[in-house]
């Protein structure tokens, strides 16, 4: 079995980053702390995930297919983000 780099796994390692990094420049404990407002992105970033998964509409997969990235399957017919 061959892994391909689709949105998929891009959606899925974006959000990650996202949310690790806002969450290092949110936290008061954390080396990286600059300021409490960068928790408002980790909670957009869940936010939009929660969405798509009802809704299956993703902008940044949006993006990412019309850069040319391949839709990804998750093994059931569809994206995890996606339309």
């Amino acid at each position: 079995m061959t892994c391909t780099f689709t949105t998929d796994r891009a959606i899925r390692i974006m959000a990650g980053a996202f949310i690790l990094i806002s969450l290092a420049l949110g936290v008061d404990g954390s080396p990286l702390f600059v300021s409490k407002n960068f928790l408002w992105f980790t909670a957009f970033v869940g936010a939009n995930l929660f969405q798509s998964g009802f809704t299956r509409f993703c902008p940044a997969e949006s993006i990412m297919v019309k850069l040319g990235l391949k839709r990804g399957d998750s093994g059931n017919g569809g994206t995890s983000c996606g339309r």
